[in-house]
């Protein structure tokens, strides 16, 4: 599969399939998790397994699979697998931005005075 930014690729019921950060996808993310993107940003610093997989499925269909919500939730999906391909695509947002479950490091007081 070619990879741009904002793809990644994980392995579903023994199938490789692409997963694309689309604005799309943010949108479907955003309508289901509820929220601006601020208040999803800070909710996805702790996701649960239900955030988890309403992302995946938003990546996954921006990546142009036609698996429902309902056949990925019945799915074989290796978790470690799904939470390392939606930070690969929340890379394309760039440096700046959290992926889901990431916490950003903040600078220390005696970083902030340097």
């Amino acid at each position: 599969m070619a990879h741009r930014p904002g793809d990644a690729e994980i392995t579903i019921n023994g199938e490789a399939m692409k997963l694309r950060l689309t604005l799309g996808a943010l949108a479907q993310i955003e309508d289901a998790l509820g929220g601006d993107f601020d208040a999803l940003q800070a909710r996805l610093k702790s996701p649960r397994i239900s955030d988890v997989i309403l992302i995946l499925h938003a990546l996954l269909t921006g990546g142009g699979a036609g698996l429902s919500l309902q056949l990925l939730k019945a799915s074989d999906v290796d978790l470690a697998q799904a939470a390392r391909a939606i930070a690969a695509a929340f890379q394309a947002l760039g440096d700046d931005a959290e992926a889901p479950g990431k916490r950003q490091a903040r600078p220390s007081a005696s970083s902030a005075e340097a």
